[in-house]
């Protein structure tokens, strides 16, 4: 995720020389070189009046510690389930911070993030957040107490979305469709009617409706999915990724 914010943010016009990657791992950092040149990659934290926390949440307060060292003043976390309360004991009381989750469409500029503002975080740190994070899609604010919620539904739902399209390709071939032919279907139905709800405006349930005909095959169809609870699931599925998102964070 974090390389994916730094593509993003050299194609919205930032200069690479604005920009420092900080990465403990010599090999790794010998990838980010080739993949990010004219980026300066770094092993440790020097000066760093602002900082993105990209790293895993089990080296997340080693990660605080080296920023406090440089004097950071502002601070966005990317990490899961670490909770500005801790984020901020990590961190000296002159931090702000502010608290995102973002989700893997970013990677391809098709992003949505949640930011919610830690209690030192004023309108100046959310707009520097939302300003980094527009870089690779949409930015919605929220109190951290909807992001348990919010990694249910956009945190983890491109998986959700995934496995609709694994299903897909498997009924497709299951009804006489060569697998590749399936695949690229589903694939392209997927995308285009994502495309026709974003661009047209229009709500999903009015969309559903212009295309059920009464007595049709997509009629047909849907009766199915109803009958066997596909509905019930997604709400089941969320519901048990916030809970595990609160568990994560206790």
């Amino acid at each position: 995720m974090g390389s994916a914010l730094v593509h993003g943010l050299l194609g919205a016009g930032w200069s690479p020389t604005d920009i420092v990657v900080v990465e403990p791992s010599a090999e790794r950092r010998s990838v980010l070189s080739v993949e990010l040149p004219g980026i300066e990659v770094r092993p440790e934290v020097t000066t760093s009046a602002a900082a993105v926390i990209a790293v895993k949440p089990a080296v997340g307060e080693e990660a605080c510690r080296a920023l406090s060292g440089a004097g950071t003043g502002r601070v966005l976390s990317i990490m899961a389930g670490v909770p500005l309360a801790r984020l901020e004991s990590w961190l000296p009381l002159s931090s702000a911070v502010v608290r995102a989750m973002p989700n893997t469409p970013a990677t391809v500029g098709a992003g949505v993030s949640v930011i919610a503002p830690g209690s030192r975080a004023a309108e100046g740190d959310l707009a520097w957040a939302e300003e980094l994070l527009a870089a690779v899609g949409h930015v919605v604010r929220l109190p951290e107490a909807s992001l348990d919620a919010v990694t249910g539904l956009s945190g983890s739902g491109p998986a959700y979305v995934f496995l609709v399209v694994e299903a897909l390709i498997e009924a497709g071939t299951a009804s006489g469709l060569d697998p590749e032919v399936s695949r690229l279907l589903a694939t392209d139905t997927l995308a285009g009617a994502a495309a026709l709800l974003v661009e047209s405006g229009e709500t999903p349930e009015s969309l559903r409706q212009a295309v059920t005909s009464p007595g049709g095959t997509t009629e047909a169809g849907l009766r199915v999915l109803e009958d066997l609870g596909v509905r019930a699931a997604f709400v089941a599925a969320v519901a048990a990724a916030t809970e595990r998102s609160r568990q994560l964070a206790r």
